[in-house]
């Protein structure tokens, strides 16, 4: 008797191997995906505009650094003596105008180079609720606080979503043809616009995508969503505030994930990396006896041979320093 139904993700058209140079954009999740991947070593770029949630503003910002764009300086605001910006994360700030115009500048050139040699572009988008700003109509990814009065909230539909992922695409496709770009809808749940209004958000999303899927032979979507509502629909896999995916519902996406894209070897190589973490991880009573420092030189010894495939530095550094000279 089957007490859950278990989602079963499409074979991918294309595969992630250990060499592949991957970009993740948009929601928090995004953030989740791009930490797993870098943790297992692979080439990653992990949400390098911070958390955005609406597709506007992601294919906005990606758009602007293939175009080495200039950050829009009319979209900047000053609040107690902080910078920030309309289309970025408050995870970017400065004490000034120009020092804050200069990292964010600085943020679209180094996508800009990531993107042109990436093999993947992942993007997770969280909801296709906006806000514009009332005196210009400029949609924001960030209101950083600003009193809700100055925004009008509008609900994007399938077509908007639509139209506007065509030029990022063009844009991406003619700096970089070959990269492949994977689509997911988050499966954190945004409460605050109501759990209605959640739904007909996520639904939009997932028609979008749908679509996008349909149109283009290099897009793929990827069902976190599914898989979260579907496959783990129990409160036990969420976080305390009950909107997040917890660890556990985490790693199970993750690892459905890896299954979907990553190649055979890929698969094989992190089984040993997994196997070599723990290792890393491992914190003995007392670092100077004989069997703890076999252990240290069976554990550089995997890091060496590892590091024809990865870059293990800082790794095999961490083991010299604990290693006690003859």
């Amino acid at each position: 008797m089957d007490f859950r139904t278990e989602i079963e993700v499409a074979p991918a058209r294309f595969k992630i191997s250990t060499d592949s140079k991957i970009m993740t954009v948009g929601s928090c999740f995004s953030e989740v995906i791009g930490s797993q991947l870098t943790d297992n070593k692979l080439q990653c770029l992990c949400n390098p505009y911070g958390t955005v949630f609406n597709p506007a503003s992601i294919f906005k910002l990606i758009s602007h650094s293939l175009q080495n764009q200039p950050i829009f300086k009319h979209l900047m605001l000053e609040n107690n003596g902080i910078w920030q910006h309309y289309d970025f994360h408050s995870k970017f700030y400065a004490h000034s105008k120009e020092e804050l115009e200069k990292e964010l500048n600085l943020t679209h050139r180094n996508v800009n180079q990531f993107l042109r040699k990436a093999n993947f572009l992942v993007i997770t988008l969280g909801t296709s609720i906006v806000y514009q700003l009332k005196e210009n109509s400029q949609i924001v990814s960030n209101c950083h606080k600003t009193p809700a009065s100055h925004f009008k909230k509008e609900l994007l539909n399938v077509k908007d979503i639509i139209m506007k992922f065509r030029p990022m695409y063009e844009t991406l496709k003619m700096q970089n043809n070959k990269i492949k770009i994977l689509l997911t809808v988050s499966p954190v749940r945004h409460t605050r616009e109501t759990l209605q209004l959640n739904s007909v958000s996520k639904s939009i999303l997932r028609t979008a995508c749908y679509h996008l899927e349909q149109d283009f032979s290099d897009v793929h979507y990827f069902p976190s969503y599914e898989i979260m509502m579907d496959d783990l629909r129990d409160y036990r896999f969420y976080k305390a505030d009950m909107i997040h995916p917890n660890e556990q519902a985490e790693q199970y996406i993750f690892e459905k994930f890896a299954n979907t894209y990553f190649t055979e070897d890929l698969n094989i190589f992190l089984k040993e990396w997994n196997k070599v973490k723990m290792s890393l991880n491992h914190r003995p009573i007392q670092v100077d006896t004989p069997a703890h420092q076999r252990f240290l030189n069976d554990l550089l010894e995997k890091l060496t041979i590892l590091s024809n495939k990865i870059d293990v530095t800082s790794e095999i550094e961490l083991v010299r320093s604990q290693l006690v000279a003859a």
